[in-house]
């Protein structure tokens, strides 16, 4: 069974600086896309980044450009969220997914694995 554990939410202050992991298991990183997704209250889940590991290739939505970092530690099966320049807005339930087919993009509603989300909250 696939799965899925986000850790490293919590309280930072605007323009400060975190860093979110997944560590997976019974599943390959190299085989699969993955990414990041937030949900705010009231607000719809949307794609913060996605990546394709054995196509090194990369998406971010417009919101954290310039400011967020996908990366994999394939060795160790997990996947990290370096987030910087942190805003308000940026406040969410963050979680990571996998899309087992690939072909979903950054469509949420597409990928098969979830984890149960971790909270970050941007506030001063």
């Amino acid at each position: 069974e696939i799965q899925f554990v986000e850790s490293g939410g919590g309280l930072v202050q605007p323009g400060g600086s975190l860093t979110l992991s997944c560590a997976a298991a019974g599943f390959s990183f190299e085989d699969y896309v993955i990414g990041w997704f937030r949900q705010a209250p009231g607000k719809e889940r949307e794609a913060v980044a996605c990546i394709a590991f054995s196509d090194d290739e990369t998406d971010y939505g417009n919101s954290v450009k310039g400011r967020f970092i996908i990366s994999i530690d394939n060795a160790q099966n997990t996947l990290y969220l370096q987030m910087r320049n942190l805003k308000p807005e940026d406040t969410a339930v963050y979680y990571c997914a996998a899309d087992l087919d690939g072909v979903d993009g950054t469509n949420w509603f597409g990928y098969d694995y979830w984890g149960q989300g971790t909270q970050v909250t941007v506030s001063s």
